[in-house]
């Protein structure tokens, strides 16, 4: 591939990569992006030839096409999220277009470098995905190879006509040997120019990581998301219906991802979105709205945690949700995050500003210890009036809810609370099936569930356990959340959909002062999702990557700062003691082995003192050997490195007879001016023997030639004439 052929397709390769990026980011449209790669390929079988558009015409076509862009522009704008960049899209893949079916000088080349620069700028505002990274690292490799190709090809137009005016006239058989030379430089060019701009990109991002984690981020921990709104959990407003979130399961959307750092964390981790008290046979919501604000620095702390139990730390990565709602494991000690202000309502639920088209992180710090079952059994201590919302009931119940609720208590030999509890709880993951399925209804869901369908989804078995509990007296409350989730160790985080969505029961006891969690619904319904096999192990790879583009590109802020430098800190440490471990085991080793050779030899004593002396001069100059030769490997190549002793042609190759030459023409007042190369000076002279000699010359010094021992002695004869000529003159 000649080089011309090179700058060409490195551009058009840089123009490609541009494109690719607004295209995976969702600028163009599938049939655009084919379209402009079949334009690329029309333009490169058509470059150089009668076929390209005059540059006038061009401009012509563009002027002529601007009314239609005003046209697209205004269509595309009504109602639409991304204003106006289908029609910037449109008009830069056009532009780009006819420039690349012109005839191109390099004002077009630079031209068409702009626009590509231009796409690659757009598709960073519309996408916030890890690909982009992708295609802007293909971009940069190729505009980097681009714009040396593009100097190069400058350059080269310049020395190429100086080359011609020079040296063709003197000496054609030089000339082409140079022309050769040059073409085989070039081609060397070409295929040194990808090594070289791959190494440049390298070294950027090798120089530009450090200074990205380095420097301060201003503004909050929030991103955006691109490209759509958000998602939909209905199940978490403040009233919700019977059935909203067996609808919501319905759905694989992605909701949130959470790593969990405490060692010790609980498996049946739930993560608690709100709670609901109030019922009327049909919906549930929350009786008292009231709220208490937080505000601080990034740092809200509710409750101050006892020493003696657990605290399980969570980190979330709450995509763009319709609902204000900070999900946690139950139960809330502090929360950390760039959230302008905090809101606990009296049943536990977090809230903050909506944001419905940004993605937030924060860490949540949670006491997830549960009183021991010993002491949830005592506990008789009655309730106090706070408590009479959890004892509710709607007037319309159906009587035999509360038959079949004492039923299965007295059945289980239940006498306090918590066995009662337990006892309707395991009735009901028992006898009753899980199922997605809308199949209870009428005037009376619950009862029609209960008594003839015996089957639904999570919220119908905890809408059932609640309302038992209260028939018998015993406060409780539906908490609706989100299961664990799926499991990603390339990750380390738990992935939960929308499918995860779950409803659940809290129990209080009044003794103890704890809401303690059950739940009723069938393992079924309570299932982690896992998946296997090569593509979910490829799904899980790119969730990780996505996750660690988001953490620390994205939405790195000064909390993931401070992170990261604590997490780089303690491995520095850990790296330290590895490596002071290493060196004391290297040292035990190298002492023993010296008392080995030292015992072999006879080097002990005052005797053997003389000896090890001599050893360490001996080693000393074996090593600054080595390092010679090394040395001169490096500079003068490994074979020619190696060679002590120059062969009878290379020393007759040093183009010292030059100089020779020139001093005995310079007595007799014949001088090379400045602008004249030596076969232009040997010509002026007249001489034959000076441009024989010239000639070998140049051979020698510009053909990396070596001159044998015939042509040797037959320089060394012109210049015995010349010496000749010299002294008769």
């Amino acid at each position: 591939m000649s080089f011309d052929t090179y700058f060409r397709a490195s551009s058009y390769a840089m123009l490609a990569a541009g494109a690719l990026s607004l295209a995976v980011s969702g600028g163009l449209s599938l049939a655009l992006a084919l379209a402009f790669a079949a334009v690329m390929a029309l333009a490169w079988n058509l470059e150089g030839s009668r076929w390209q558009i005059p540059e006038r015409t061009g401009l012509v076509i563009v002027l002529l096409s601007l009314p239609l862009f005003y046209l697209d522009w205004r269509l595309n704008t009504d109602g639409q999220e991304r204003v106006g960049v289908s029609a910037l899209a449109h008009l830069i893949l056009f532009l780009s277009s006819i420039k690349l079916l012109q005839k191109k000088a390099d004002r077009d080349w630079v031209f068409l470098y702009l626009i590509s620069f231009f796409e690659v700028l757009l598709a960073a505002g519309l996408s916030a995905s890890p690909i982009f990274l992708g295609t802007l690292g293909l971009y940069m490799l190729s505009a980097f190879s681009t714009v040396v190709a593009f100097e190069i090809k400058k350059s080269r137009r310049t020395v190429k006509a100086s080359e011609t005016r020079l040296l063709v006239a003197p000496d054609a058989t030089l000339f082409r040997r140079l022309t050769k030379r040059s073409a085989q430089h070039s081609l060397g060019e070409a295929r040194r120019l990808p090594l070289v701009s791959l190494v440049l990109l390298v070294l950027i991002f090798t120089v530009a990581l450090p200074l990205f984690f380095i420097a301060p981020r201003f503004g909050g921990s929030a991103f955006a998301r691109s490209g759509g709104g958000s998602t939909r959990v209905s199940g978490f407003s403040e009233t919700v219906e019977l059935g909203a979130i067996g609808k919501l399961q319905q759905s694989n959307a992605l909701v949130m991802r959470v790593r969990v750092e405490s060692p010790k964390a609980n498996l049946n981790l739930r993560w608690r979105g709100i709670a609901l008290d109030s019922f009327d046979g049909r919906t549930w919501k929350r009786s008292m709205e009231e709220s208490k604000p937080y505000s601080g620095r990034n740092f809200y702390q509710f409750e101050t945690p006892d020493s003696r139990h657990d605290l399980t730390t969570q980190t979330f990565f709450l995509e763009p949700v319709d609902t204000p709602v900070l999900f946690a494991a139950p139960r809330v000690i502090a929360l950390q995050g760039a959230f302008s202000y905090v809101r606990i309502d009296r049943e536990g639920a977090l809230t903050t500003r909506q944001h419905p088209l940004d993605r937030i992180t924060y860490r949540a710090i949670s006491d997830t210890t549960e009183p021991d079952a010993k002491d949830l059994r005592a506990d008789s201590k009655p309730y106090g009036s706070s408590a009479s919302r959890y004892l509710q009931l709607p007037g319309t119940l159906d009587p035999r809810i509360a038959r079949l609720a004492r039923e299965w208590i007295i059945g289980a030999g239940a006498r306090n609370r918590y066995d009662a509890a337990r006892a309707i709880e395991q009735h009901l993951q028992k006898d009753f099936g899980y199922s997605l399925d809308m199949k209870a209804g009428g005037d009376d869901p619950l009862a029609d569930f209960l008594f003839r369908v015996r089957e639904g989804h999570c919220e119908y078995f905890s809408t059932a356990m609640a309302v038992m509990l209260r028939t018998q007296g015993i406060a409780a409350r539906v908490v609706n959340g989100f299961q664990r989730g799926e499991y990603n160790d390339a990750a380390d985080v738990y992935t939960v959909t929308q499918k995860d969505a779950h409803s659940w029961v809290e129990v209080y006891f009044p003794g103890t002062g704890a809401w303690v969690t059950f739940d009723p619904t069938p393992p079924d319904g309570r299932r982690v999702r896992a998946t296997t096999g090569i593509v979910s192990m490829l799904g899980k790879y790119a969730e990780a990557m996505e996750l660690y583009w988001n953490q620390y590109v994205i939405g790195y802020d000064r909390q993931e700062q401070q992170s990261l430098a604590t997490s780089l800190r303690n491995q520095m440490y850990s790296l330290r003691e590895v490596l002071a471990e290493m060196t004391d085991a290297a040292k035990a080793s190298l002492t023993d082995w010296t008392r080995a050779i030292q015992s072999a030899f006879g080097l002990e004593g005052a005797a053997g003192a003389r000896s090890r002396s001599w050893l360490m001069i001996i080693v000393a100059l074996l090593l600054a050997t080595l390092l010679l030769l090394v040395y001169r490997i490096k500079r003068m190549g490994f074979w020619r490195g190696l060679r002590v002793w120059k062969r009878e042609e290379e020393r007759a190759s040093v183009v010292k007879f030059y100089e020779r030459m020139t001093a005995l023409l310079a007595e007799r007042g014949l001088r090379r001016e400045k602008n004249q190369t030596p076969l232009e000076f040997a010509g002026a002279t007249g001489i034959s023997d000076v441009l024989r000699i010239t000639r070998a010359y140049n051979r020698v010094r510009y053909g990396a030639q070596t001159l044998s021992a015939a042509e040797a002695a037959e320089i060394e004869q012109c210049l015995t004439r010349l010496e000749g000529e010299v002294g008769r003159s």
